[in-house]
Order: structure tokens, then C-alpha cells, then sequence
């Protein structure tokens, strides 16, 4: 890593964005995870539609959808994407959400932000929609799980790491 340059800093070191216009486009996709960490009876709630803010799981799949596509606005010098799909899905355990988010793109530049981000800000809303009945919810495992596309190809964590 020491004989990297930093990508985001000019030759006086400003901050910059990247310059990936002599890229050539590619079908990119990334595919991220989370969990909300929750009392079983919380997600007893979630699973059984029975949490009085209304439908928690409908609800934080568009927030992830919308927050995906908001993406550039949030992390400084993330280039603004042409957005090709988004997937939000999820699964629950005995005491938690797992978020995954899945984000595909035909462009210049990988969409693994994306990816994050939609999973980070589903889990937040899962949050919001259930902290009158847990308090005690945590947010953790965000994580890159997936990429494809671009010149460092693909790439996928192994479990476990």
C-alpha cells in the first residue's frame, strides 16, 4: 500500500474527485450487509407486522432504495451514478434484522457506496420504526460482501472474515 498514491488528494494535497472519465464503462455490482441486533419480541413484532409505526421491513426497503440513489450527496467525492437497480432484502433471526443490499450500475466507477449506504440507512429505519419498543437495538456487521465489474474484477468475502 505504501507505493499507492492517494487517489483523492492533487499534487498539493486538496482534495479531489477522481477522474474517471477515460474509464470505459462496465456493468458494476456490489452487495452489502448489516444486522439489527434486537430483543426477540421486537422481531417478533417486525416479523408479524405488528409494529404500530406500520409496515417497519416496507418501509426500510425504500428508505435503502432512496438512499442508495442519494448516495454522492452524503460521502464527500463519491461520484454521482447512473443507477441500473437496487435490491433490498432481508432476513430475520430470533433476535435480529439482516439487511442486504444489493446495487447494480453501468458505469465508470464501482458502486460498493451505494451498496453501504442503502444498508446502513434500511437498518437505521428499522431502528427508528421499532426504538419505542427496544432501545436496546444495535446496528453492526456493515460490511462489503460482494463486487463485480471494473479493473480489479471481482471480489467476495469469505464467512468468517
Amino acid at each position: 500500500m505504501a507505493d499507492r498514491e492517494l487517489t483523492h488528494l492533487d499534487p498539493l494535497g486538496r482534495a479531489r474527485m477522481v477522474d474517471v472519465t477515460p474509464k470505459e464503462p462496465t456493468h458494476r455490482r456490489a452487495l452489502a450487509r448489516c444486522k439489527v441486533f434486537m430483543k426477540p419480541e421486537t422481531t417478533a413484532l417486525v416479523a408479524n407486522n405488528a409494529v404500530n409505526k406500520g409496515d417497519v421491513l416496507g418501509a426500510a426497503r425504500i428508505a435503502g432504495i432512496q438512499a442508495s440513489k442519494r448516495t454522492p450527496d452524503l460521502i464527500p467525492l463519491c461520484h454521482p451514478l447512473l443507477i441500473g437497480s437496487v435490491y433490498i432484502n432481508f432476513t430475520l433471526g430470533d433476535n435480529f434484522v439482516e439487511v442486504e443490499a444489493q446495487v447494480e450500475t453501468v458505469d465508470r466507477t464501482g458502486v460498493e457506496m451505494e451498496a453501504l449506504t442503502a444498508a446502513s440507512i434500511a437498518a437505521l429505519t428499522i431502528y427508528d420504526m421499532c426504538k419505542s419498543y427496544d432501545r436496546s437495538m444495535i446496528i453492526g456487521e456493515l460490511a462489503l460482501w460482494e463486487k463485480t465489474g471494473g479493473k480489479s474484477g471481482s471480489w467476495r468475502r469469505e464467512e468468517g472474515e
